[in-house]
């Protein structure tokens, strides 16, 4: 019965992007003795195996995204299954408090959770408040955000918002304890490459041939780390062998926090996860955000970084690869510029954004309110 009354449902989509925050924080609630349950849309069946969770919860959900007839009604369809869905759940596992990570599938989760009277918090991990936070932002108890001004936040909805950060998992915070150690004069030049399944396309196509360009002496000295599509890894890899560069390629690296932390230069997308374990970790980065991505978060999580002297951010549509070689080869060849902007990101870091967060989920199970 302990375990009924101390249970929290996290509501997260099923991207990396989500989930990997909600896992942090499932993470520290277990250390905390708290049980949880994890509600999610259907996507996140290749996440599940591996979530610290009590219980996971699939529930119909969609994306408000065509302005079609057709389209419209059917995705009010599937919300309104899983608004019926989720509050039967919630009259189930009687959770203390829900909370969403974003995207629409928290949709349903935490409206039923408002229907019932049950304490809600948002977390925002971007510089922007996304559509879907956006539209529950106002009937939610608290706000948990990332950065420590939200673009779009109604000013109305301050007095519920809280600085926490976006929580990284624990993998993160054992490679932050690495210290950065820039590239020495004639030592190897390690790069790190990745960035999702749509970043990794663009990457392939983009990065071998313009490091490529490289003088002879700095293509023999470096040491990539690139994540590819599978279909793409072995056209990436043989470009490499054919430039005389030393690569790893691969669709999947389980311990990517390690491999940033060994990185003299990280080239990047800049979702939240991503921009969360590089200022933990606190690693100089190339952001090359996601162009067309819904409410430009990509850019703004990109030009906070850049703005603070961690990152320098490069809009796609501006990045040729003879500028890409340009920017690599310079900062590579600067150490002490490398070693600045990792210091600016470890400023930046909030690697105790878990604690926050989970503090903030004990405060509203006891009281029902943010700052009760």
């Amino acid at each position: 019965m302990s375990k009924q009354a101390a249970s929290v449902l996290l509501a997260a989509g099923g991207t990396g992007g989500h989930l990997f925050p909600a896992q942090a924080l499932a993470e520290e609630l277990a250390r905390r003795g708290i049980a949880v349950d994890l509600a999610t849309d259907m996507r996140g069946d290749r996440y599940g195996t591996g979530f610290p969770a009590r219980s996971i919860h699939r529930l119909p959900s969609a994306t408000l995204g065509s302005k079609y007839p057709v389209a419209m009604a059917r995705t009010a369809v599937l919300l309104s299954r899983g608004l019926i869905a989720a509050f039967k759940l919630l009259g189930e596992i009687k959770p203390k408090v829900v909370i969403g990570f974003g995207g629409y599938p928290t949709f349903p989760p935490l409206k039923a959770a408002g229907l019932r009277g049950i304490p809600t918090l948002l977390h925002e991990p971007n510089a922007v408040l996304g559509r879907a936070n956006k539209m529950l932002a106002k009937g939610v108890t608290g706000i948990a955000t990332s950065f420590a001004a939200t673009k779009y936040l109604a000013p109305e909805l301050a007095d519920k918002a809280r600085l926490t950060g976006n929580p990284v998992r624990t993998s993160v915070i054992e490679a932050a304890k690495r210290p950065f150690s820039p590239p020495t004069p004639q030592g190897p030049l390690s790069l790190l490459v990745f960035g999702g399944s749509q970043g990794a396309r663009y990457f392939s196509e983009a990065v071998p041939p313009a490091l490529a360009l490289l003088p002879m002496q700095i293509r023999h000295r470096l040491e990539v780390v690139q994540q590819a599509r599978a279909e793409d890894a072995e056209a990436v890899a043989a470009a490499y062998r054919a430039s005389g560069i030393t690569a790893e390629v691969s669709h999947f690296f389980a311990d990517l926090p390690e491999r940033m932390a060994k990185s003299h230069l990280v080239v990047a997308r800049s979702g939240a996860s991503t921009v969360a374990e590089l200022t933990v970790i606190g690693r100089p980065a190339i952001l090359v955000p996601l162009p067309h991505a819904l409410d430009n978060d990509q850019l703004q999580n990109a030009s906070r970084l850049a703005e603070s002297g961690a990152a320098w951010c490069i809009e796609q549509k501006d990045l040729s690869p003879q500028r890409l070689a340009r920017d690599i080869g310079t900062l590579l060849g600067e150490g002490g510029q490398l070693a600045a902007a990792a210091d600016a990101a470890k400023k930046l870091g909030r690697p105790d954004a878990v604690g926050r967060l989970a503090d903030l989920t004990e405060e509203l199970m006891r009281s029902g309110r943010v700052g009760g």
